[in-house]
């Protein structure tokens, strides 16, 4: 009997004419392409072969009986194998195929001479190309690369998950060819999915039906693993926004390269095991700034959460910046108000990061009245105690909002906004005159969602006259007479209502662009003195003719100006930033000098330190020296200041020292949920040590992962904004008219698939004897 001719992959029907096969004298099996040729697939016997095809659709034929199976084309990009073991024929889909292209790390690299690369973020020359720089950039121990010490997280994390990716899937370096390989059994298919099983234990087996009806269809896979994550969500109480979290995709892909039969962790693997690894894993992330607080510095958060019980919980976050990091979580409601307590707190939390590495403490407002700030001052001599930016400023919004003519603006803009989003028809016709644009906006705190919302319905204003007036409103004959409605077509109708918005727009958006460019624990101490006045200047050109509203408004923001925000730290920061140095605009340096030299005198406390420092002063001003090349002129206003100055700062080593740890803090908090009843948990008295210890890591790392990683949105995202509408604000809540659907709302924000606060729980779902996190 002749053999049949080698088995070789199919890559196209044009490539390959069909060949002149000897008659089998036993059934065989033939594959292919269905417009191309079909090749021999071995005998149905215990040596094992496979072959393999680029995908189409194919076609596997039995001589004998002239059975066809027709095998549709897929969608997936994968190789398509048949292999024949036991009797029976399997099909796999497997990842042979290898594209190599341009690898994606190079964004953050620059190609030199030779095998020499540059980083980006640090310029640190590195030998060894591209995959010494991929190592460099995740910060992965022993792999004999020093860490980039100016990263940002997103791309760590990133570099981290290609180097797991690529490790994941290495093979031998035959297979990375660009051609598909021959295989000799069933094993060496290490990532293949099986598709199919056709039993063929007889020549004189019965006709086999079409594959496309033994298969599941992908669509059917993908509803039912949909359905089952679904499931698990409800089944469970978990908030539908955990889809968004960025570790979800990943916990996704992580199943699927397991394959089938995977089992997850166990509650106790959880529990012993997984806690304490990743909590390891994020303690070390924390310790890898050890190095750079010796340059920068830090600025210890104080961040007090209180209620109507007299409870209050202060959650330490330590602020470089590169990072910000949580530290611990204490309850100090039994000694909020005595003073010895909270000093002895506030030393314990300042000494396990070094009094010479701190130069910032922030208090919030409840803490300003405690008198741990004049404590923090008199004893440490090198640290600053100053408020948080964005409260002091929130408030300020908070006092333009109960202006009387901006208090009746808000409530005629609310009135429209009620009337619309609790009609459902309404809402609908608002949305397709609006092209699927909201009128609401909900931002981090209600003084800022009321001028957001107030901006987004002045977009929206030609519309919404447009749909008042159209025939399809006219339609809706239930709403048109109603007094809501009417009184609706007169606001919108009314010019002094417009000219009302957009003045609240006009004095409202110079601190909410303060507010966005101290938010999230950046290093703007530099910005926030030069902000601040350009919003007073900006209020003075907009009331030009307008003397009244001007001091109002004027009088609001001085008050929380002089008595709560301007600080020394963020005067001497002001004067030591070379945008605003060297900004001939810039009119009020004179007016700082005196702020800046009394911060000199608290960080250099004695004449040895203080020997050079007014030639260096000098220097500076004058941009002398490195001051003044031509790398440093153009970067003065593109490079952040603290960078700034450790770039061409060393024609004045001792100024330079300072001015990087003072330009190196941040202005405000971090804006997070406040989960009560997470924190209740950890701090409940009846809770055993164990057990206090495992939510104490718990949320250790859930704070620290939530730091780390809701910073992965776009550079162009708002951070005052927040992705979901609040249903429940003034904006929409109807008080006098309790919705039907009222019992709904002790489900939080859960429903509408915002961020869950379970705060706002307060045990109507979870009742007393619910263990939160198994614990």
């Amino acid at each position: 009997m002749a053999s049949d001719p080698p088995l070789a992959p199919v890559v196209s029907s044009s490539q390959t004419r069909p060949r002149t096969l000897p008659t089998a004298t036993t059934p065989r099996w033939r594959a292919g392409p269905q417009d191309g040729p079909l090749l021999s697939l071995c005998n149905f016997s215990p040596s094992q072969k496979s072959i393999s095809f680029c995908l189409s659709s194919y076609i596997l034929w039995r001589p004998d009986n002239d059975t066809k199976l027709v095998v549709p084309g897929h969608h997936d990009s994968r190789n398509f194998s048949i292999f024949v073991q036991s009797g029976q024929i399997q099909m796999c889909f497997t990842d042979r195929w290898v594209v190599r292209e341009k690898d994606v790390c190079w964004e953050y690299a620059e190609k030199l001479d030779g095998n020499k690369v540059r980083c980006k973020f640090c310029l640190r020359v590195l030998n060894g190309g591209i995959s010494r720089l991929k190592h460099h950039l995740s910060r992965l121990p022993s792999k004999g690369v020093n860490p980039c010490s100016k990263v940002r997280d997103d791309v760590t994390d990133r570099v981290r998950a290609i180097i797991a990716a690529k490790e994941d899937g290495k093979e031998p370096s035959a297979t990375k060819k660009l051609m598909l390989a021959e295989t000799n059994s069933p094993g060496n298919i290490s990532c293949s999915k099986p598709l199919m099983c056709l039993e063929t234990t007889s020549p004189t087996a019965k006709v086999f039906p079409s594959l496309t009806q033994m298969v599941c269809s992908s669509s059917n896979e993908q509803e039912n693993a949909e359905r089952s994550i679904a499931i698990f969500f409800l089944e469970n109480k978990l908030d539908f926004s955990v889809a968004r979290s960025f570790s979800y995709q990943l916990m996704i892909d992580a199943i699927l390269k397991c394959g089938n039969g995977f089992v997850g962790p166990s509650p106790e693997a959880l529990k012993s095991t997984w806690l304490g690894r990743i909590k390891s894993e994020v303690s070390q992330q924390s310790k890898d700034i050890d190095k750079e607080l010796a340059l920068t510095g830090c600025t210890i958060i104080a961040d007090t959460w209180t209620d109507n019980k007299s409870r209050a919980l202060i959650n330490f976050l330590v602020s470089s910046p590169s990072r910000t990091f949580f530290h611990k979580s204490v309850d100090a409601s039994s000694y909020f108000k005595n003073i010895k307590c909270l000093a002895d707190l506030f030393d314990s939390v300042i000494l396990d990061f070094g009094p010479e590495n701190v130069v910032q403490v922030i208090v919030d407002g409840a803490l300003s009245y405690t008198g741990i700030g004049n404590h923090i001052v008199q004893n440490y001599g090198t640290i600053f105690v100053s408020p948080c930016a964005s409260q002091c400023v929130n408030l300020l919004l908070e006092d333009l909002c109960k202006i009387d003519w901006v208090s009746r603006c808000l409530i005629q803009a609310q009135t429209i906004t009620k009337f619309i989003y609790n009609n459902a028809q309404l809402l609908e016709l608002m949305k397709k005159f609006t092209v699927g644009q909201e009128l609401l906006r909900t931002g981090i705190t209600k003084s800022v969602s009321n001028f957001l919302s107030l901006q987004a319905l002045f977009k929206q204003r030609p519309r919404l006259k447009l749909m008042f007036n159209s025939p399809e409103y006219s339609t809706i004959t239930s709403y048109v007479n109603k007094p809501q409605s009417l009184s609706c077509i007169d606001i919108l109708e009314d010019n002094d209502f417009w000219r009302a918005v957009e003045e609240c727009i006009a004095i409202s958006e110079p601190f909410l662009k303060v507010l966005r460019e101290v938010a999230d624990c950046k290093p703007a101490a530099g910005f926030i003195y030069e902000l601040m006045t350009r919003a007073k200047e900006s209020i003075r050109t907009y009331y030009i003719m307008d003397e009244g509203k001007c001091k109002t408004c004027l009088d609001i923001v001085d008050k929380k100006w002089h008595n709560q925000l301007h600080t020394p730290l963020h005067a001497a920061a002001g004067f030591l930033n070379p945008g605003i140095q060297y900004n001939p605009e810039i009119k009020f340096l004179g007016s700082i000098k005196e702020d800046f030299f009394k911060v000199l005198e608290k960080l250099l406390p004695t004449p040895e330190l203080r020997r050079d420092i007014t030639n260096q002063i000098l220097l500076f001003t004058r941009a002398s020296g490195m001051f003044g090349c031509n790398l440093a002129k153009e970067a003065r206003d593109t490079v952040a200041p603290g960078l700034w100055w450790e770039q061409f700062g060393d024609s004045a080593p001792v100024l330079q020292r300072v001015a990087i740890r003072i330009l190196s803090q941040a202005c405000s908090t971090y804006t997070l949920d406040k989960q009560w009843s997470t924190f209740q948990q950890l701090h409940h008295e009846k809770r055993n040590k164990i057990d206090k210890e495992a939510l104490s890591d718990l949320i250790y790392i859930n704070y620290n992962l939530k730091l780390s990683r809701s910073i992965r949105k776009p550079p162009d995202s708002d951070p005052i904004l927040l992705d979901e509408i609040d249903m429940t604000s003034e904006w929409v809540e109807e008080i006098e008219n309790p919705s039907p659907t009222q019992w709904l709302d002790r489900f939080g924000s859960a429903l509408d698939g915002s961020d869950l606060n379970t705060r706002q729980f307060n045990a109507s779902i979870f009742v007393s004897n619910d263990h939160l996190f198994g614990l």
